[in-house]
C-alpha cells in the first residue's frame, strides 16, 4: 500500500483490485501491480463503448478484446458477450492467442472504461536466484517495492544505499534504470555484492568498501537497512551515528529497521511520511519513508 501510494499518488483501499491514476507507470517496477491499462474511451453503457470503439481502424496490427473483473458480477457468457459486441466493431484482425494489442473492457462506479493493457514480463523474479545472498536479506520483491517507495520518479535520481550487503537493493534499482551506488563496511558483503553485479550484467566498481559515516557527496534519496544482530542489540549511539549521517547525505530516505526506531528517527531530525511492516516467518522488519 505504501509503495503503490509513491507510485500512484495517492491512496490506494485496501481490497480495491483497480486504482485510477493520472500516473504512468511502467507495471514491471512494482511485484504488486498486475497490469496497466491506458483509457481510450468512457461511456455509461457498453453500447456507447462499442459505439466509440468502431471507430478505432488497425491495419498492421492484430487485437483482442478482454473482459476485467473488477467486483462486479457479469456472468460468463454476459462477459465473453461484451467482448464480442465490442470486438466486433474494431476494423482489424482479431487474434485471440498472441495479438499485438490487448484491449481491455472494464466496469467501475456506474462507468465502462475502455484503453489497452499491458502487462509486466516480470524479469525482477530471475534476481531470486543470487549467486551470493544472505537468508535474512531482504528478497527481490521486498528490495524492488522498497526502491519504488524511495524513488517513485526514476528521472535524474542519484540513489544511495549505504548498507548494501548482497546489492539486492543495488540490482533492483539497476534493473529499473536508477543510478545507484553501494557501499558496505563488511569486505565479505561487498565481495558477495560485487559477484551478484557481475551476475546480472551491471558493474561491480558501483559498490565501494567503507564505512557509511565517512562517505561524502548528495544523493537525492537513499535506502538504508540498518544492520542488526540476531544475538545482541545494536548499540544506540551506532544508529544515532548512521541516521545523522544518512541526513547528512540525503533529504530523503526509506529506512528498514528489526529494533524500534520511531523515537531515534525524531532524535536525528528525521520527519516521517509513511510506515509499514514486513514480514518473514518470524523476522519482522519496519519500514520508514522519511524525509
Amino acid at each position: 500500500m505504501l509503495e503503490l501510494r509513491e507510485l500512484l499518488g495517492q491512496e490506494s483501499k485496501i481490497g480495491s483490485s483497480w486504482i485510477h491514476s493520472e500516473h504512468k507507470i511502467d507495471p514491471d517496477r512494482s511485484p504488486f501491480l498486475s497490469a496497466r491499462m491506458d483509457v481510450l474511451l468512457t461511456g455509461d453503457t457498453i453500447q456507447e463503448i462499442a459505439e466509440q470503439a468502431s471507430s478505432i481502424q488497425l491495419t498492421d496490427f492484430s487485437f483482442k478484446v478482454v473482459y476485467i473483473k473488477a467486483g462486479d458480477k457479469l456472468s460468463y457468457d454476459e462477459q465473453r458477450g461484451v467482448e464480442r459486441l465490442v470486438g466486433g466493431k474494431i476494423s482489424g484482425k482479431a487474434n485471440m492467442k498472441s495479438p499485438d494489442i490487448t484491449f481491455g473492457l472494464l466496469y467501475r462506479y456506474g462507468s465502462w472504461l475502455f484503453g489497452v493493457c499491458h502487462y509486466p514480463e516480470r524479469a525482477w523474479l530471475s534476481h531470486k536466484q543470487k549467486p551470493q545472498n544472505y537468508s535474512t536479506g531482504l528478497s527481490s520483491r521486498v528490495a524492488r517495492a522498497l526502491v519504488n517507495i524511495a524513488a517513485p520518479d526514476t528521472e535524474g535520481v542519484q540513489m544511495l544505499d549505504p548498507c548494501c550487503g548482497m546489492g539486492n537493493v543495488l540490482i533492483e534499482a539497476l534493473s529499473m534504470g536508477l543510478n545507484i551506488e553501494g557501499c558496505d563496511i563488511n569486505p565479505l558483503a561487498v565481495r558477495g555484492a560485487r559477484v551478484n553485479l557481475r551476475h546480472y550484467g551491471y558493474s561491480d566498481t558501483l559498490v565501494m568498501l567503507g564505512d557509511m559515516n565517512d562517505l561524502q557527496g548528495s544523493y537525492n534519496t537513499a535506502l538504508l537497512d540498518l544492520p542488526y544482530n540476531v544475538c545482541s542489540v545494536f548499540p544506540l549511539e551506532d544508529k544515532l551515528r548512521m541516521l545523522g549521517s544518512l541526513r547528512r547525505l540525503t533529504k530523503r530516505a526509506v529506512i528498514v529497521s528489526t529494533e524500534p526506531l520511531k523515537d531515534i528517527l525524531n532524535q536525528t531530525g528525521w520527519q516521517v511520511l509513511g510506515y509499514a511492516q514486513v514480514t518473514k516467518g518470524t523476522f519482522v522488519r519496519d519500514i520508514w519513508l522519511c524525509s
